[in-house]
C-alpha cells in the first residue's frame, strides 16, 4: 500500500512538472539564439576557414614530396629510355619515382602570406563577435516587441471590460426605457471597435512572437512565455555623444576588425611584391624504370636503372605581361579601400551614437509628459464616468474621455519600450551589454 501511494505521488509530480511551462528570460533567449541561429552558425564556419588558411600558409614552409608511377605501351620506332636507344618493336615501358622540393627563397612571400592570413584570422574573430552582438540586439528588439505587444493586448482587453460593463448597464436600462438610444448605440459601436482592436493587437502579438522564435530557430508553437523586464529605470545616467562614440570605437568588434583588415591589406601588397623577386628552390629525386624490350628481369631493371638527382633551381621573373606589377597596384587599391571602409564605418558609428543619446533624451521627456497626461486623463475619465452613470452627461463625452485615456496609456507603453531599447543600444556601444 505504501508503494502504491508513493507511485501515485511520483506520477502527480511528473504530470505537474510537464504542465508547468518554463518562461524564458532575456538572457535565456540570447543564449539560445547564439546556440541555434543558423545565420550565426553559418558565420562561425568562416572562423574555421580562417584557421585552415593560416595553418596552410605555415605549411608552405615545408618541403613537398611526391611519388609517381607510369606505364606505357608503344608500337614502332620509339626511344627506349631504359637503354637510351631507339627500338622498332612493340614494347611496354614503366617508370617510378619520388621527388622532393624545398623552397629556399620566395621573395619573403611565404612569410608575408602567413602574416596576412594571421591578420585575416584576427579580423574574422572580431567580425564574428560583431555578428553575435548584432544578433543579441535583434533578440532584444524582438523580445521587447513581444512584451510591448502583450502589454498593449492586455490593455485593450481591460479597456473592453470597462466598455462591456457599461454595455451591461445600458442593456438593462434600455429594456426599461430609461436609457438614451443614441448613447446605447454609441456604446455598442465602441464595444465592436474595441473587439476589433483586440483582434489586431493579438495579430501583432503573434507576429512579434514569430519573429522572436525565428531568431531562436524554434517553432513559434514551441516558444514559451517570456519574463517581463522593468521599464521604469528612467533615472539612468548616460554620457554625451562624443564620449559614447569614443567608447564605441574601443568596444564595437566590427570597428576593431577594420584595423586588422587594413593590416591584412598591407601584407597582401608585400605578398604581391614577392612575385617580383627571384625564387630559389632545392629539388631532389629518386627514379627508376624498366622496359619489356630489355631481357633482364623486372626487379633487376628496377634495381639497375636507379637514378638520383639533386638540383638548385633559380627562377628570375623577367617579363610576364606586367601581371605581377598590376597585381601589386591592385593590392594597393584594396588597402586604400580598406582604409576608406574604416572611415565610412566610423562616420556611421558617430551618427548612430549621437542618435542614441538624442533618442534617450527625447524619449525620457516624452515618457514624463505621457505619465502626467495619463494621470490627468485618468482623473478626467473618472469624472466623466461618474457624470455619465448619473445621467448628467452623454456617451460622446464619456467615450471621448475614455478614448483619450486609453490612447495615452498605449502611447506610454510604446515609449517606455522604445526607451528601453535605446538603453540597450547605448549599453552595446558603451561595451556594457553583458551576456
Amino acid at each position: 500500500m505504501r508503494y502504491l501511494i508513493l507511485f501515485y505521488i511520483v506520477c502527480c509530480l511528473v504530470s505537474s512538472g510537464r504542465g508547468q511551462e518554463k518562461s524564458l528570460s532575456l538572457t535565456d533567449c540570447m543564449e539560445l539564439a547564439v546556440r541555434n541561429n543558423p545565420t550565426l552558425l553559418r558565420s562561425e564556419l568562416q572562423l574555421s576557414r580562417d584557421k585552415l588558411n593560416l595553418q596552410q600558409a605555415k605549411y608552405e614552409r615545408l618541403p613537398s614530396l611526391n611519388a609517381s608511377a607510369g606505364h606505357s605501351w608503344s608500337q614502332g620506332r620509339t626511344l627506349d629510355q631504359s637503354i637510351n636507344q631507339y627500338v622498332d618493336v612493340n614494347s611496354a615501358y614503366g617508370s617510378q619515382g619520388i621527388n622532393a622540393s624545398l623552397p629556399i627563397f620566395t621573395g619573403f612571400g611565404i612569410l608575408h602570406d602567413i602574416r596576412m592570413k594571421a591578420n585575416a584570422k584576427e579580423a574574422g574573430k572580431l567580425e564574428y563577435e560583431g555578428s553575435v552582438n548584432e544578433l543579441k540586439l535583434d533578440v532584444i528588439e524582438a523580445y521587447l516587441g513581444v512584451l510591448m505587444a502583450e502589454d498593449i493586448l492586455n490593455q485593450s482587453i481591460a479597456q473592453l471590460e470597462v466598455t462591456k460593463e457599461q454595455m451591461r448597464r445600458a442593456e438593462v436600462m434600455q429594456k426599461e426605457g430609461a436609457y438614451s438610444p443614441g448613447d446605447y448605440y454609441d456604446l455598442k459601436g465602441q464595444f465592436s471597435m474595441e473587439q476589433n482592436a483586440i483582434e489586431n493587437n493579438q495579430q501583432s502579438h503573434n507576429i512579434s512572437r514569430s519573429r522572436l522564435a525565428s531568431l531562436l530557430n524554434i517553432a513559434v508553437e514551441d516558444l514559451p512565455g517570456i519574463e517581463a523586464v522593468s521599464t521604469t529605470d528612467l533615472l539612468m545616467e548616460y554620457i554625451d555623444a562624443e564620449s559614447l562614440f569614443a567608447q564605441a570605437q574601443q568596444s564595437v568588434p566590427n570597428i576593431k576588425a577594420l584595423d586588422w583588415r587594413i593590416k591584412e591589406a598591407k601584407e597582401s601588397i608585400k605578398v604581391a611584391q614577392s612575385n617580383l623577386w627571384p625564387s630559389l628552390s632545392l629539388n631532389g629525386g629518386f627514379n627508376t624504370n624498366y622496359s619489356s624490350s630489355n631481357s633482364a628481369s623486372y626487379f633487376s631493371q628496377m634495381q639497375n636503372n636507379i637514378g638520383k638527382t639533386l638540383s638548385l633551381n633559380l627562377q628570375v621573373p623577367l617579363f610576364n605581361r606586367m601581371r605581377n606589377r598590376t597585381q601589386v597596384k591592385q593590392m594597393r587599391l584594396n588597402m586604400q579601400d580598406a582604409i576608406y571602409s574604416r572611415e565610412v564605418q566610423l562616420n556611421t558609428l558617430r551618427q548612430e551614437t549621437a542618435n542614441v543619446i538624442f533618442n534617450l533624451t527625447a524619449l525620457r521627456g516624452n515618457i514624463n509628459n505621457l505619465q502626467t497626461q495619463v494621470e490627468a486623463f485618468e482623473e478626467s475619465f473618472r469624472i466623466a464616468t461618474v457624470h455619465f452613470e448619473n445621467g448628467n452627461s452623454n456617451s460622446y463625452i464619456f467615450l471621448n474621455a475614455k478614448t483619450r485615456y486609453d490612447n495615452a496609456r498605449s502611447q506610454l507603453v510604446v515609449k517606455e519600450y522604445e526607451w528601453l531599447l535605446q538603453k540597450y543600444i547605448n549599453d552595446y556601444y558603451a561595451g556594457n551589454l553583458g551576456w
